[in-house]
């Protein structure tokens, strides 16, 4: 008979639970779930679509938002498929290396998502604190190089996490408590020292969000500066208005973010409420980011208006 505490050498395949505590309406929490995915399917196929085809947004706000899109669907891509399996279906098993790819996808977009909105936000410090030379600084090819460094930068400090997890030989299980493979979920199944795992995993969290949030932080109080020192109401409204869309989807992307990350790390959250919130925090913001900038952009809205054969004048 095999003993309880008998270890699991080089697992092949580990067992996804989804959301424990949960488990009587995990059928109907995937229609919520599938529910928010739709949304964020929708809107960010309808930004990729109006984007390029829209000359007027040929600008490096509406281009890192194009990118922010496609890493979008990228996110729900990696996580909601498997997870409606596991809801709907009963399909938890899921092979260890497919598990660690999920992982690596799924981090990777997330740094890559947070690399974005710091782009975004240094898109609007020199929109509004330096105008004039705004055309002459964020040339294509200054975008192509900052959207190059951010998918590296995501590629390689995410690529290490799965590389740490695969020298790892002895787990105490196989069973993840989790709806989708995150990192501090597999490092906890394993049976032996996983310090250097969860050291990096901190040193990761930190290098990108940490360092996004910080200088996104500074740019907006460097954008707040300048605006106030504006000598007209108007103005200040029109230059605080360009920058509306993107406070809201830096608060709501950054809170969560850090939420879900402490209270895994460092909280007493019980384990269905961080499951509902960390799945919330990476499926929420790609269903709110084009409602929040199709309602503030015009010529989104015009454009979504014509593809739903709409009349473009309900919408100005």
């Amino acid at each position: 008979m095999r003993s309880i505490n008998m270890s699991y050498l080089n697992p092949k395949t580990v067992t996804l639970i989804g959301i424990p505590g949960l488990e009587h309406m995990q059928f109907w929490i995937g229609f919520l779930f599938l529910g928010v995915c739709l949304v964020a399917l929708m809107g960010n196929i309808f930004l990729l679509i109006i984007i390029p085809t829209e000359r007027s947004l040929h600008q490096p706000m509406y281009i890192f938002l194009a990118v922010l899109a496609a890493t979008d669907l990228g996110l729900c891509a990696a996580i909601v498929p498997k997870m409606l399996a596991i809801f709907w279906f009963g399909s938890c098993s899921m092979a260890f290396d497919a598990c660690l790819t999920q992982l690596f996808f799924i981090h990777a977009l997330q740094g890559m998502e947070s690399g974005i909105l710091l782009a975004m936000a240094f898109d609007r410090y020199v929109a509004i604190c330096d105008p004039l030379r705004h055309t002459s600084i964020l040339t294509p090819l200054f975008l192509v190089r900052i959207l190059l460094m951010v998918a590296i930068r995501a590629t390689v400090l995410v690529g290490i996490l799965p590389i740490l997890l695969k020298r790892l030989q002895f787990f105490q299980s196989v069973v993840i408590v989790h709806s989708y493979c995150e990192h501090m979920a597999v490092v906890k199944l394993a049976a032996e020292n996983v310090h250097v795992n969860k050291s990096y995993g901190l040193f990761v969290a930190f290098a990108i969000l940490g360092f996004d949030m910080i200088f996104v932080f500074i740019s907006y109080v460097l954008i707040f500066h300048a605006v106030f020192r504006l000598p007209q109401k108007e103005t200040r409204l029109k230059a605080f208005n360009t920058c509306t869309a993107h406070i809201v989807i830096f608060l709501e992307f950054y809170i969560l973010a850090f939420f879900s990350f402490f209270s895994h790390r460092f909280g007493h959250v019980s384990p269905y409420a961080h499951i509902l919130l960390s799945t919330t925090y990476l499926l929420v913001p790609p269903a709110l980011n084009p409602i929040v900038y199709g309602v503030k952009t015009k010529e989104i809205r015009k454009r979504a208006a014509q593809i739903c054969i709409l009349k473009p004048d309900t919408w100005q």
